[in-house]
Formats: C-alpha cells, structure tokens, sequence
C-alpha cells in the first residue's frame, strides 16, 4: 500500500464550503494529498458574504498543531486565516521546531469584502511569520497592505512590491495577479535568484470564492509530493485555472460561488 503524503492547514472554518480550511482540504485530496487542519477561527459565511466570526482560543490553536504535528509526518503547511495578534504569534510558536515548507497566504479581506485580519495584527504577521514562510502568496491588495502602499497597477509594479516583501523575510513571494484588470492573469513568483511568470487567459466567470486559499494550499500539496517551489507553483496555477474555469458547474449559493476543486475528479 503506498503511504499518502501529508499536509497541514492551518486557517479559518468557512460555513459555506468555499475557502478556507473546507476549501483546503479538498485541494489536498483533490492534488493527492492527505490533509490534517488545526482551526483558528470559525465563520459564519457563505457565498453572499460573512455574518459572524468567532476566534478559536490560542490554547486550542497551539494544541492542535501539536497532536498533529507529534503523530503525523507532515511534509508540507500551508497558513491562512489568522486574525488576531495572539494567534499569529500562538501560529510561530507552535511551528518553532518545524523544518519543512511553509506556505503564507496573508488572509485579510474574504471575497464580499468582509475583514478578516485585525488592523493591529499586520505587524505581528511581519514580524512572526513572514521570515518562516517558504513563500508568501499575497494577492495585490493583500501586498499593498502589508507595504503600506498603493495597489499594484502593472507588472512592474508587482514586480516592484513582490522585491519588497521578499526583502522582508519570506524564501519568495508569489504575487497574485487575480486583482488586476489585464485579460491574461500572471501570477509572478519572486525568489532570490530571478522572477518566473505563469499566465493564463482570464475567464468570465463571477464563481471564484475560495481562489487565493485554493492556490496556495495546492503549493502545499505540491511541495508536499516533493516537488520544488516553481514545479508546485506551475502545477497549482494550471490546476486553479482549471477549476476556477470549470466552477460555473456547480450552481452553489446565490453570490460568489467557489471555484470546482474535483474537476479532475468529478465526471
């Protein structure tokens, strides 16, 4: 029997199914990977927007982490929702010992529009987590924040932004370029040793709740199998392209529908 390889999300609960720890875990198994989760915080959400959060203690958050990572060989974690300061420093703690990839996505704004990230929890995001990450996922608002600045227009811009936050700590970054209005998408992966680009045509489709926590934990699931980061990376960026052309299939909720994780699987 061949052993799975195993993953380890650490992020919020989304009610409706579309991102977050849900939204993870189906991008595991969906890439081939056993997923594990320990649970920051739980929403109350669906497609139209999010009506409540509530934060997990950070006791639970750092026990979590522990039986997880004490029984299970995890070869790859991938990081989203964290929301409070207290729970990203509980989140650098509990991974203090760990040595394997780490992949960061900075939650801040689910797909309405609702806050996700505390103001004062920027820093301590900087502080803690950004110099463990093998590679920070920001899509461009999300960079614009963390730099304190404007919005990324062009490619050079991202580019510009991406050298930035890589001199702030993080392996590499890769900028998202889901944000932008250009009629090819390019996700630009930012490492010390030069840029790789990845396009794609962008597709007409109002169903992508879910992308950036889908594209992120497919890395994970990459780095997982072994792959190297711009291995991971192209594979989870045709993977995404795939799903999020396919997510018009699903007919889920009456707002931003997710994007169709199985369309490899699902007949």
């Amino acid at each position: 029997m061949q052993t799975p390889f195993k993953a380890l999300t650490i992020a919020g609960s989304d009610s409706g199914g579309g991102a977050g720890i849900q939204a993870d875990l189906k991008t595991f198994s969906a890439l081939g990977v056993y997923g594990t989760s320990a649970i920051t915080g739980i929403t109350a959400q669906n497609t139209v927007g999010v009506q409540a959060v509530d934060a997990v203690s950070e006791a639970m958050i750092e026990a979590q982490i522990a039986s997880v990572l004490q029984d299970i060989d995890i070869a790859a974690i991938k990081i989203g929702m964290l929301g409070t300061p207290g729970i990203l420093r509980s989140v650098a703690k509990a991974l203090r010992d760990y040595e394997g990839p780490v992949v960061l996505d900075p939650v801040m704004v689910a797909k309405s529009g609702d806050p996700l990230l505390a103001d004062e929890a920027v820093d301590a995001l900087i502080e803690h987590l950004l110099p463990r990450a093998t590679v920070l996922t920001p899509n461009l608002p999300e960079a614009a924040r963390l730099l304190s600045t404007g919005s990324a227009e062009t490619l050079d811009d991202a580019q510009a932004q991406g050298q930035a936050l890589l001199a702030m700590g993080p392996s590499a970054v890769l900028m998202k370029g889901g944000h932008a209005a250009n009629a090819i998408c390019t996700d630009l992966l930012i490492q010390h040793d030069g840029t790789h680009s990845f396009d794609a045509p962008r597709i007409a489709t109002g169903n992508t709740h879910g992308t950036g926590c889908s594209m992120s934990s497919a890395i994970a699931a990459g780095l997982a199998k072994g792959l190297d980061l711009r291995s991971a990376t192209a594979r989870a960026h045709a993977w995404l392209h795939g799903a999020i052309r396919a997510a018009d299939q699903l007919h889920v909720g009456h707002g931003h529908g997710p994007v169709h994780h199985f369309h490899e699987v699902w007949t």
